[in-house]
């Protein structure tokens, strides 16, 4: 048995109930434990995410210096178009118009208080040409 294992992935932000609530229809979790200043998802493959409050957070500003990225999230997706759209839908946006170079088909996103996460296609048989 390991010493540590994984645990759950925390934000930081000012309205926790909102953007759980993203991440909830995001990745088609259920709740699983709310209080006043915390609430936490669980999606059906078993990734956990919680949402502390913290009224004085701030948003990462990436790409642009300051505040930087500070941290990040990656999604397998199967269909970018339809999992970008979802974002927006959801209140999201994308950061990044262009596809990023690399051998592997990704867009960057943000969720509506501002953390940046990548759509990354999942299932691919060969790496991106060009």
């Amino acid at each position: 048995m390991p010493l540590v294992t994984a645990g759950v992935v925390v934000l930081d932000c000012a309205e926790p109930e909102k953007l759980a609530l993203f991440y909830k229809l995001l990745l088609e979790a259920e709740d699983t434990d709310a209080t006043a200043n915390l609430v936490e998802i669980r999606a059906a493959d078993g990734f956990r995410m919680a949402f502390r409050r913290d009224m004085n957070a701030t948003p990462p500003s990436w790409p642009r210096p300051e505040n930087s990225l500070q941290a990040h999230l990656d999604f397998l997706v199967e269909d970018l178009d339809a999992a970008e759209r979802r974002v927006v839908e959801l209140g999201g946006r994308p950061l990044e118009a262009k596809d990023v170079p690399g051998p592997y088909e990704e867009r960057m996103c943000s969720d509506p208080a501002g953390h940046s996460f990548t759509l990354r296609r999942g299932r691919q048989a060969a790496p991106k040409q060009g």
